[in-house]
């Protein structure tokens, strides 16, 4: 008797398939489909602390604020963190190869999309369009979420 076959991951597109683009993605919002509250650190804290964060909550991006604590300065990806899994001694803004990329709570899902795309991210950074400070997070699965569940129009 032969094993069990299992489904092998495989990346993303990265376009959307030409059903989930336009009109069907335009009708949710990002706010709907991000997860609110948005972990950070500041520039100046020690990837050590930005892995224990990062695994402690089970979250894949961190959100790295300037030294005042207000502005975005970057990402800190999962990704980031293997790449700089050899030496765990640096600061979270030397860990961030991840620009920063940002789209505010009330724009169409679709925007959101194509941003992922264009940018090669994973996470977009949410912001509160009237003050433009971090809110939440939006990831691709957090899109793929909103596809499965039929919430577009196709």
């Amino acid at each position: 008797m032969s094993a069990p076959r299992t489904a092998r991951p495989t990346r993303a597109p990265a376009v959307l398939p030409t059903a989930h683009r336009g009109p069907a993605l335009t009708h949710v919002r990002v706010r709907d489909a991000m997860h609110p509250g948005a972990f950070s650190c500041r520039v100046d804290t020690p990837l050590k602390d930005v892995v224990a964060i990062m695994a402690h909550y089970r979250i894949h991006a961190l959100v790295v604020l300037d030294t005042e604590g207000r502005g975005v300065a970057g990402v800190v990806s999962d990704q980031d963190v293997l790449a700089a899994a050899h030496h765990v001694t640096g600061t979270a803004a030397q860990a961030a190869a991840t620009e920063p990329v940002t789209i505010a709570a009330d724009e169409p899902l679709d925007r959101a999309a194509r941003l992922m795309a264009e940018h090669a991210v994973g996470h977009l950074i949410v912001l509160d369009p009237a003050h433009g400070h971090p809110i939440g997070m939006l990831s691709t699965l957090d899109v793929a979420a909103v596809i499965a569940a039929g919430r577009v129009d196709e």
